[in-house]
């Protein structure tokens, strides 16, 4: 594997342990020449997911920007970065259990804020009022009193 610092090909596995309910392998690796850290990870590979946006526009799902999304909702919150990647394995592990080629944008953002309500409130706030575009401040308080009248 590719150290990610020095582009050197040596490197060891010191640890290497099950995720995301034994559908991937997490490995932290060493490099041999810099002694840099860094975690892989292993998965299966499922048939291509596409996501049907809202113009009807289609694009292939694409994890490292569901994950970039969330990190942008979670950002200066006390949400560590492990978290955020599970919530990323339950969303796409859902998602592949539907068994569809195609997913409406609409149903991935559903599952982002369902994820982010259990997970951080101001992350799920701050996810919703981009993701139901929110025009003014009644909106956003209508989704705030919805939020506090589940408690």
């Amino acid at each position: 594997m590719k150290c990610p610092n020095c582009s050197s090909m040596s490197s060891k596995v010191t640890d290497s342990r099950p995720t995301d309910e034994n559908r991937s392998i997490r490995r932290r690796r060493e490099c041999m020449e810099c002694g840099c850290r860094f975690t892989t990870y292993e998965r299966i590979e499922q048939t291509p997911l596409m996501v049907v946006k809202k113009n009807e526009d289609r694009e292939s799902f694409d994890r490292n920007k569901l994950l970039n999304g969330i990190i942008k909702a979670c950002e200066k919150r006390p949400v560590p970065l492990e978290k955020m990647e599970n919530m990323v394995d339950r969303i796409e592990n859902k998602l592949n259990n539907l068994n569809e080629k195609e997913v409406s944008s609409s149903l991935l953002g559903e599952y982002v804020m369902e994820e982010l309500k259990n997970l951080d409130e101001v992350a799920y706030v701050r996810f919703a009022s981009v993701y139901r575009q929110f025009k003014d401040v009644n909106s956003f308080m209508d989704e705030l009193k919805n939020m506090l009248g589940e408690k």
